[in-house]
């Protein structure tokens, strides 16, 4: 029993020592001035505080987004001769290969790569369709084609967009880095369902397993996962599903949302994950019992979904 608790003391210890291990190895291979770090989808949010953090410590970074005057932005703010910025959009094929040609040229290639970009969705899927649950009423035809047009686009910017940056990005990793590193900010509705974020977080599970089988393709590349959950920012900027009639729509605004994480503490626990080779990282770190809850007990965690989201079933 005696040793039984001093390996249970000495655990938590062994684990501390193992991360600052790993990192200490990584930056025995790549200095932190010698890291060159691509992120996609750093003109806003999560992945320009990620920009702004690396530049700081010396890496070379290259901020990609959609919008011009944003990465214009966001390079400026960086405030360093070592940060490139490439108007792009990471679901297309030959932007992704004009920002590869550019890297292999400028750097040689490159070290660790962000994918922060991502769009959201916040309604019912069958609000988003139009339909009214108080009248009872049927999705008309108008209705559905707009659905499926707003699930193409969350596909395109959650699933494509991921799919393209792996494919583009990883022989080019494999090549020219010495530690290759992939890091994937998801979220938490990717592995624990909510109302109201059926579109969302069916897409945002589709990157995360498609980058959790390519980690084990390509073992030669410590691939990252980060599931926050309410993030600080404009996240319904993104979204992809505004309605389709004029029915009024319900506030699905998360309830703990004035309690939201910082999106410079998210940034910064991204970039300790790429230097520790974190696998997989709950925010906060609590919800990884949420995600065991949910297979043990399925129904207090969709009752506390529903009151995160004002939902009422119908």
């Amino acid at each position: 029993m005696f040793r039984a608790w001093n390996f249970l003391v000495i655990l938590p210890l062994l684990f501390a020592l193992r991360k600052l291990s790993r990192k200490q190895r990584r930056q025995s291979i790549i200095s932190q001035s010698d890291e060159r770090v691509l992120i996609l989808g750093a003109s806003s949010g999560i992945g320009r505080r990620i920009a702004h953090k690396y530049a700081l410590r010396g890496a070379r970074v290259c901020v990609v987004g959609r919008r011009d005057d944003k990465v214009t932005v966001v390079v400026k703010e960086c405030e360093t001769d070592n940060t490139i910025g490439i108007t792009a959009d990471f679901g297309n094929v030959g932007d992704m290969i004009r920002v590869r040609s550019k890297l292999e040229k400028e750097w040689a290639g490159i070290d660790t790569v962000v994918v922060a970009a991502g769009v959201s969705a916040l309604r019912p899927l069958l609000e988003v369709a139009g339909v009214n649950s108080e009248q009872n009423s049927d999705a008309s035809e108008a209705g559905i084609k707009f659905a499926v047009n707003a699930a193409e686009a969350a596909i395109k910017g959650n699933y494509i967009g991921p799919m393209v940056a792996a494919i583009t990005f990883i022989p080019l990793l494999r090549r020219t880095s010495r530690s290759p590193s992939i890091l994937l900010i998801s979220s938490l509705g990717a592995v624990i369902p909510a109302p109201t974020r059926s579109m969302y977080g069916s897409t945002k599970s589709a990157s995360l397993l498609l980058y959790q089988a390519l980690a084990i393709e390509h073992p030669s590349i410590k691939f990252s996962f980060v599931l926050p959950s309410t993030v600080e920012g404009d996240f319904r900027a993104s979204a992809v599903d505004q309605l389709s009639s004029t029915i009024q729509a319900s506030d699905h605004t998360p309830t703990d949302s004035k309690s939201a994480l910082q999106i410079d503490d998210v940034a910064q626990r991204c970039i300790q994950a790429v230097d520790q080779a974190d696998k997989v990282i709950f925010m906060p770190g609590t919800m990884r019992l949420g995600h065991l809850l949910y297979w043990l007990w399925p129904s207090f965690v969709e009752k506390k979904a529903m009151e995160k989201y004002n939902f009422t079933a119908d």
